[in-house]
């Protein structure tokens, strides 16, 4: 190995911001983080919905809640089989 090209490795540690602390080596002496795998809903297996500008609300209004009140019942689309729907206005001799 060359010298004098490698950067300096030290023992740090990496702070989440759900107050978990790691310790590691890094080129970096102190890391902060604000989702580690303690905290993320990926590995453990909670959902936390940020919600950015009234985005998660606006999403639940247009598609509805996945858990809809007892009663209350989604708008049911007619269902229209292939024989009886219209075909568009073509002209007989194109496809």
């Amino acid at each position: 190995m060359k010298e004098k090209i490698h950067p300096k490795y030290f023992e740090t540690t990496i702070t989440c911001a759900c107050g978990n602390v790691i310790h590691t080596r890094s080129t970096v002496k102190d890391i902060r983080v604000e989702i580690c795998s303690a905290c993320h809903p990926f590995f453990t297996g909670k959902q936390k919905l940020i919600d950015t500008a009234g985005r998660v609300e606006r999403f639940r209004r247009k598609y509805g809640s996945p858990k809809q009140k007892e009663g209350e019942s989604k708008e049911e689309k007619p269902i229209v089989s292939p024989d009886s729907a219209q075909t568009s206005a073509r002209p007989s001799g194109e496809k």
